[in-house]
């Protein structure tokens, strides 16, 4: 068990000083550490715990918690929460002094220009890898395009989506 321990801690301390805009950037590197590299897990264990990760109230960065009890029961839960959350609040807690004092200079504008695409980047990966590793079905890819979709360009709310998905998938079962 030392062994998956150490695994778990190497892994989210990487992912925790990558998870630029929040943890959803590392998402494709999680799924495929605990699915594809260590075998954990299913993919749609992986998807059920992103799931209740992002039902749960939170950041949704604490599926690192539902992975490392997978992994490896309680103490898994405890090394994969300090080794996601610990490195990178040390970093910015030391580096918040500096940007604080940088103001309004033109290397910190640079950064933050520079850091929103990668971050929205990140996110916009983490949700492709989720939809092609855990849709099986040209519905479920329907479903998921249409859902995002909907949200990009209109302001339903997500319980109505997830509803409409759904019922969409219960239709479904009726029909075939």
């Amino acid at each position: 068990m030392t062994v998956i321990l150490l695994q778990l801690f190497w892994l989210f301390a990487i992912l925790s000083m990558l998870a630029f805009g929040g943890g959803a950037g590392v998402m494709p590197d999680m799924q495929r550490a605990a699915v594809e590299t260590y075998h954990w897990m299913t993919p749609g264990e992986f998807l059920d715990m992103f799931a209740i990760s992002r039902a749960a109230p939170g950041p949704g960065s604490l599926i690192v918690i539902l992975i490392g009890q997978k992994a490896a029961g309680l103490p898994g839960a405890a090394v994969s929460f300090v080794a996601m959350f610990l490195p990178s609040c040390l970093v910015v807690h030391f580096l918040a002094r500096y940007w604080h004092r940088a103001g309004q200079s033109a290397w910190r504008e640079v950064v933050e220009k520079a850091l929103a695409p990668v971050a929205i980047g990140l996110t916009f990966a983490s949700g492709l890898a989720l939809m092609r590793a855990t849709e099986t079905g040209l519905l479920q890819y329907a479903i998921t395009i249409g859902g995002a979709g909907v949200f990009a360009f209109t302001k339903i709310g997500p319980l109505y989506m997830l509803a409409a998905g759904a019922a969409a998938m219960l239709l479904a079962s009726f029909i075939a």
